[in-house]
C-alpha cells in the first residue's frame, strides 16, 4: 500500500507539482493548436476556392440547358399540336398519309429529347444482335427499367432505325399522361398504364381495346414495354420476396417480369398462321393482310457502376459524359410460347438472361460474348449534328411562324 503525504510536507509538494502541468508544458502546447486550426482551414478554404469555378459553371450550365429545354418544348410542342389540327381533314381523306406525317413529326421530337442527353455527353453503345435488319417489320421491345433516363436513352439509340421511332408505340405509367410531353403521346396513340392489382384486370382489358383501335390503325409497328413495371430500386425487395416465396430465381439487378401486358400484345397481334393455326382466305386476302408481329427483342441496358441515369440529369447534364451500354437479342415470334403458363417460363428465362448479362458487364465493363463467338462486338450509336440542327431550326421556325398565325387571327377576330 502506498501511503499519502501529509500537507505541508516537502514530499506533498512534490507531488502536486508532479500531477499539475507545468509552465513550461503550457507554452510549448499552447502555440500548437491555434497552428494546426489554422492549416486545416487554410486547406479546406483551397479546396473550396478550387471547386468554386467548376461547381459555378455547372450551375450556370445547368440554368442555361433548363432554359433551352423549356423554350424548345414550347415551340416544339404546340407547333406539332398547331400541324395535328391543321392536318385534320387529311385524316379524313388518307387516314395513312396524314398518320405518316403525324409519325414523322413525332420521330423529331424524340430527337430533340435525345440531343438534350447527345450534347451533354451521355452516348450509347449498342452490343448483340443489329435490330437494324428487323426494322421494317413488327416486333415488341422487352426492356428492364432502371430509372426515368432509359425512355431517353432509347429515345437516342432507336433514332437510326429507319422509321421504327415513327412507327413505335410506348406503354408507360399513366404519370407520364401528366407530363409536357403527355399530349404528344395521348395523340400519338401511346398507351398509360395504371400499376397496382386493384386496377390490373381493367387495364389489361382497356390495353386490348386500345391495340385492337389504334395499333394497326394508325400503322404501328414496334412496341416498347416494360414488363417489370416499375423501377427496379422500387420493386427489388418484392420481387425478391415473391421470387423466395414461390421458389422462382433470385434476382439482383432486375426484377421478375410480369406477364399480363405481354400476354395481351401476343394475344391481340400475332398472326395466326404464326403460331401453326390455318389462316383461312385465298392468297389475295392474306397478302393484303399484316404478317404480324415477328421478332420479340430483348433489351438489357446497362449503366456504368449500376448508376442509371434519371431525366433530371438528362434535361441539366450536370453529370459528367458517361456511356450507357444496350444489349439486343432478336428471338423469332414463333420460337415463343403463346400459352400463359409457357410464356412466363420463358420471360423468367429472358430476366434471368438479363441478370447474368448485367452481372458479367459490372464485372468486366463489357458484355459477354455471343455463343460461338470468343469476344463481344460493340457498336457505337450516333447521331448526326445537321440533322439535329435541322430539325431543332424547323422547330422554333414553326413555332415563329404559328405565333405570327395565332396572332394575325385574333387581331382579325377581336
Amino acid at each position: 500500500m502506498t501511503a499519502t503525504p501529509r500537507p505541508g510536507t516537502p514530499a506533498a509538494a512534490a507531488a502536486a507539482q508532479h500531477r499539475a502541468p507545468g509552465p513550461r508544458m503550457k507554452r510549448m502546447k499552447s502555440p500548437l493548436s491555434p497552428q494546426k486550426d489554422r492549416t486545416d482551414a487554410h486547406v479546406s478554404m483551397a479546396v473550396t476556392l478550387e471547386e468554386a469555378p467548376w461547381l459555378g459553371w455547372i450551375v450556370v450550365k445547368a440554368l442555361m440547358r433548363f432554359a433551352f429545354m423549356v423554350a424548345n418544348n414550347l415551340v416544339a410542342i404546340s407547333s406539332y399540336i398547331c400541324y395535328v389540327i391543321i392536318l385534320q381533314p387529311l385524316r379524313l381523306l388518307d387516314s395513312k398519309r396524314f398518320w405518316y406525317i403525324e409519325g414523322i413529326m413525332y420521330k423529331w421530337l424524340l430527337g430533340m429529347v435525345a440531343s438534350w442527353g447527345w450534347y451533354a455527353g451521355y452516348t450509347v453503345m449498342e452490343w448483340g444482335d443489329n435490330i437494324k435488319a428487323v426494322s421494317q417489320d413488327e416486333a415488341v421491345m422487352l426492356v428492364n427499367h432502371q430509372a426515368t433516363g432509359d425512355v431517353c436513352t432509347l429515345m437516342m439509340c432507336l433514332q437510326d432505325k429507319g422509321l421504327v421511332v415513327a412507327q413505335m408505340m410506348w406503354l408507360m405509367d399513366h404519370i407520364f399522361k401528366y407530363t409536357n410531353f403527355g399530349i404528344v403521346s395521348l395523340i400519338h396513340g401511346d398507351f398509360f398504364i395504371r400499376q397496382g392489382k386493384s386496377h390490373r384486370d381493367q387495364q389489361l382489358l382497356l390495353l386490348k381495346k386500345h391495340l385492337e383501335e389504334n395499333y394497326r390503325n394508325r400503322d404501328r409497328k414496334w412496341i416498347v414495354l416494360f414488363p417489370e413495371g416499375g423501377f427496379l430500386r422500387k420493386r427489388r425487395e418484392t420481387s425478391q420476396a415473391f421470387a423466395k416465396k414461390n421458389n422462382l430465381p433470385f434476382l439482383t439487378h432486375v426484377t421478375l417480369p410480369r406477364i399480363g401486358a405481354t400476354n395481351i400484345i401476343l394475344s391481340a397481334l400475332v398472326a395466326r398462321q404464326e403460331n401453326g393455326s390455318p389462316a383461312g382466305g385465298d392468297a389475295k386476302e392474306l397478302e393484303s393482310k399484316s404478317k404480324g408481329l415477328q421478332w420479340i427483342i430483348d433489351t438489357t441496358i446497362a449503366y456504368p457502376k449500376a448508376e442509371p441515369i434519371d431525366i433530371q440529369t438528362w434535361i441539366l447534364g450536370y453529370r459528367k459524359p458517361t456511356v450507357t451500354h444496350v444489349h439486343y437479342r432478336i428471338f423469332p415470334i414463333k420460337d415463343v410460347p403463346l400459352e400463359t403458363d409457357g410464356l412466363a417460363d420463358w420471360l423468367y428465362q429472358r430476366f434471368v438472361e438479363k441478370e447474368a448479362l448485367l452481372s458479367h458487364f459490372y464485372e468486366t465493363g463489357a458484355f459477354p460474348p455471343p455463343k460461338g463467338h470468343k469476344e463481344a462486338v460493340s457498336r457505337e450509336m450516333t447521331l448526326s449534328n445537321m440533322w439535329i440542327f435541322l430539325i431543332q431550326s424547323f422547330a422554333f421556325l414553326s413555332g415563329y411562324m404559328w405565333y405570327n398565325i395565332i396572332q394575325y387571327l385574333y387581331h382579325c377576330l377581336f
